[in-house]
Parts: C-alpha cells; sequence; structure tokens
C-alpha cells in the first residue's frame, strides 16, 4: 500500500503531462494531416518556409507550386503549412 501511495504522484503528473501536452499535439497533427491530404489543384497554400503560391499539380507524396511568374517548383506534401481562404 505503501508503494502505491509513493507512485501515486508520479503517476499524477504523467496524466496531467498526456492531457495537458501530448493529446492537444495529437490533436494538432491529425489536422494538418486531414489539410495535407484534402490540399486540391488551385489551392493557394504557404509552405513551412513562407512561400505563397497556387497548387499546379498533386501526387501522392508531392505538390507542384506555380508561382505568380509562372515558375513550377516542387515540394513535399509534409512542406504545405496552411491552405489560404478565399
Amino acid at each position: 500500500m505503501e508503494m502505491l501511495v509513493s507512485l501515486l504522484p508520479i503517476i499524477l503528473m504523467f496524466v496531467i503531462f498526456y492531457f495537458l501536452l501530448i493529446r492537444p499535439q495529437q490533436k494538432r497533427q491529425k489536422k494538418v494531416q486531414e489539410m495535407q491530404n484534402n490540399i486540391q489543384k488551385g489551392d493557394d497554400v504557404v509552405t513551412i518556409g513562407g512561400f505563397h503560391a497556387k497548387v499546379h499539380g498533386l501526387d501522392e507524396e508531392t505538390v507542384v507550386l506555380i508561382t505568380e511568374n509562372g515558375t513550377k517548383l516542387t515540394y513535399d506534401r509534409s512542406a504545405i503549412r496552411e491552405v489560404k481562404q478565399g
């Protein structure tokens, strides 16, 4: 019984750590993964490096982005940070 009482603070800290840090991070990762999977041709996107462009083509792992002057660049899907609205 004393062993359980001495381990209780450690168990309680782990539970608090899980609900305050791990679970919210998993939710954010799931949202980002869903956004990256739902990218469509013509979407305006921003990469993790801050590059703004329009999606020109897609494939399973990559995205071809086109700039305003017509330059085409190929990025991994995971490099897309957000899809701009409107």
